[in-house]
């Protein structure tokens, strides 16, 4: 199933868009499956779900952190993750990204990262507020182990993915007066948006790196759609 799925997706998708297995919970012979399919980006949510699986996965692919930092950062900062991960793609503010920062020149290693923009607003939920994007972006840029590489977003979560279109229109907007700043040691290219139930929308949007889970994996039990 999981290899039908992503080959499935592989087709549909635009050349220029990159699928990532949002790999939440999974078991690392389903990800094992999905990199064989084809896969070459895991996202994972949670440091214990790495914990879980990368030793035990073979095959070979880039590792993205996509979970909230704030709520497990004592975890993310060890240097052995920080390590492993190819990419951060939920940076939302300076003193998280000055501690990574920090951790990598330890390692000496340069980090990818994306900002993560909350283009709904929401209080409740990780990501910097879309009109202070612009001056975070600056700041982090001055980080000598840090490279900021684009945006991400989740949005508001919609039963019709169509009303997730001004918050994906939104960040894109961000994405494109980023580019056209081209401020140093900032090299904006990847807009990171869009799950399960809204990646069509993203990519019409302008997304070029989409986020999926359920539609790779299956649902999970007693899970929402990703």
């Amino acid at each position: 199933m999981i290899e039908d799925n992503v080959k499935k997706l592989l087709k549909e998708l635009p050349e220029h868009v990159e699928l990532e297995a949002a790999a939440k919970t999974r078991t690392a012979e389903e990800i094992e499956e999905a990199i064989k399919a084809g896969v070459h980006i895991i996202g994972e949510n949670y440091i214990k779900d790495v914990k879980a699986v990368y030793d035990k996965v073979q095959s070979k692919a880039r590792w993205h952190f996509i979970g909230t930092i704030s709520t497990q950062k004592h975890d993310i900062l060890r240097k052995k993750y920080l390590e492993l991960f190819d990419m951060i793609e939920t940076i939302d503010s300076f003193d998280i990204a000055e501690k990574i920062d920090k951790k990598c020149g330890e390692i000496d290693k340069i980090m990818p990262v994306l900002i993560e923009i909350n283009s709904g607003r929401e209080p409740q939920k990780s990501g910097v507020m879309p009109e202070g994007a612009v001056d975070l972006v600056k700041s982090i840029s001055k980080l000598k182990n840090i490279r900021i590489e684009g945006l991400m977003t989740m949005g508001p979560r919609f039963g019709d993915p169509e009303d997730a279109r001004p918050y994906f229109r939104e960040t894109k907007q961000i994405f494109d007066e980023l580019k056209a700043l081209d401020i140093p040691n900032v090299d904006i290219k990847y807009l990171s948006m869009g799950m399960t139930n809204s990646y069509k929308i993203a990519i019409e949007e302008g997304a070029n790196l989409v986020r999926i889970g359920t539609k790779i994996f299956g649902e999970r039990a007693c899970s929402l759609p990703r």
